[in-house]
């Protein structure tokens, strides 16, 4: 087995891998109580929790049901079999570290249409009501715990006995390995990428078909959906069309094309995603709040700005990518940093650096838009509670960190070119001051 680099050194893994298995999980369950059973109040469950001691944690956890596992089948198996079915354009990959390419099939936005699709016409013709989804939310977020670990398992037993690729390998540390993952492009025959799976079409179709689910069972509740549910729902549908629009970038990004996949990002995308990323929508189901038109257009135009402007971002480094430079950024010819680097393989290659447009603002400006609008799609819910804005601060923490873990990686990457990149582009990520 090959040597591989991790992340991060063995102990940060230790501390990470601990906090993940053991903090998240229960994190998980106890927001989803919080938002629908406790009214949103970290108060309100915290003295039911003193009162109640381990024994009431263990009372709110919901068993995983038949029905739960029935709709996570069903859903998984559905995407799947979009995945593989649909047509798509045929698109390749970055080059991997062992010099390979993955190819894939680019059908996210047919089966992202054919998703909602799906489930609304299911809603309308009356065979399947969303509010199930939602009055058993608990259970499926258990099942999802507990099921995604033995998926993980068994992604590190098929990296030990049938990597897909070269890109694979161990670190000699079983929870490192385990943890940060063995493969690259692990894969089920030579057409079903299981990371596609599990990042795009499980976790990120899953934010819009939650939030899909949150704005009906408000509807069904009160016989209307309040300003607040709608802005909060146009919001993350305009977010997460505008993934499965750029889908093909993402296969560009550090989750595909260098971080593992292991119980980091696959647990993390089959759990955190559904359960973190819908839940200012989970907590507006039970708040219908009424912004009056003029905030909600406010709030609305302003987050389609954000996403938009994170868009934009990627749409500029794509396209000064895919023509060598030979492009115009913001109306003129871009400025850039010609970078030569070694391969593991020992091949010295060229990479152009863009120092213009966004990208001339920060080295991750795109990361500004983004929580921007994770915030706009947040405020709906006004200011009641702190819980609905967790997540815009764990996309924060997180943003920041891979912001980190990139510049790391370029550093080693590109030498003394990366030094030249950041002293024409000095901030990190917020211009002027990180």
């Amino acid at each position: 087995m090959a040597e591989t680099k991790t992340v991060h050194s063995p102990l940060v893994t230790y501390a990470s891998m601990l906090s993940l298995l053991t903090l998240c999980p229960p994190f998980v369950i106890l927001l989803w109580y919080t938002m629908v059973h406790a009214d949103g109040s970290i108060l309100q469950t915290w003295d039911y929790l003193k009162q109640n001691g381990l024994q009431g944690f263990i009372e709110i956890w919901p068993r995983p049901t038949a029905i739960a596992s029935k709709i996570i089948v069903c859903y998984g198996a559905f995407e799947a079999a979009l995945q593989l079915l649909l047509p798509g354009k045929r698109v390749e990959g970055p080059i991997s570290p062992s010099g390979n390419r993955p190819v894939y099939k680019a059908n996210g936005m047919a089966a992202y249409f054919v998703t909602l699709t799906t489930y609304l016409g299911l809603w309308w013709f009356g065979i399947f009501n969303p509010t199930i989804v939602y009055d058993h939310l608990g259970e499926i977020f258990s099942a999802l715990i507990f099921g995604s670990f033995v998926f993980c398992i068994l992604l590190y037993i098929k990296g030990h006995l049938a990597p897909s690729s070269t890109d694979s390998g161990s670190s000699g540390n079983i929870i490192i390995d385990f943890y940060w993952g063995m493969e690259l492009y692990p894969r089920i025959g030579k057409n079903f990428d299981i990371k596609v799976f599990t990042n795009c079409r499980f976790g990120m179709m899953s934010w819009a078909v939650l939030a899909v689910t949150y704005c009906i069972k408000q509807y069904e509740l009160n016989g209307r959906v309040a300003d607040s549910v709608l802005v909060n729902t146009i919001l993350m549908l305009v977010y997460v069309t505008k993934f499965f629009w750029w889908e093909a970038g993402y296969w560009n990004t550090m989750d595909i094309a260098h971080d593992r996949a292991g119980f980091y990002i696959c647990w993390g995308c089959l759990v955190w995603v559904p359960s973190i990323y819908t839940s200012p929508g989970m907590y507006l189901v039970n708040h219908p709040i009424n912004l009056g038109t003029q905030l909600a257009l406010f709030i609305l135009v302003a987050g389609i700005l954000c996403i938009y402007i994170n868009y934009d971002c990627d749409r500029q480094r794509q396209e000064f990518r895919r023509t060598n430079g030979k492009c115009l950024v913001w109306g003129r010819a871009p400025s850039k940093i010609v970078a030569s680097y070694t391969t593991t393989s020992g091949e010295t290659k060229t990479s152009l650096l863009l120092t213009s447009g966004w990208w001339g603002l920060s080295r991750h400006f795109h990361y500004v838009p983004e929580i921007s609008a994770a915030f706009f799609w947040t405020v709906p819910a006004l200011f009641n509670h702190f819980l609905p804005y967790f997540y815009v601060l764990f996309l924060t923490i997180l943003l920041l960190d891979r912001a980190k873990r990139d510049d790391d990686r370029c550093r080693s990457k590109y030498g003394k070119y990366w030094k030249l990149y950041c002293q024409k582009v000095p901030y990190r990520v917020i211009p002027g001051i990180y």
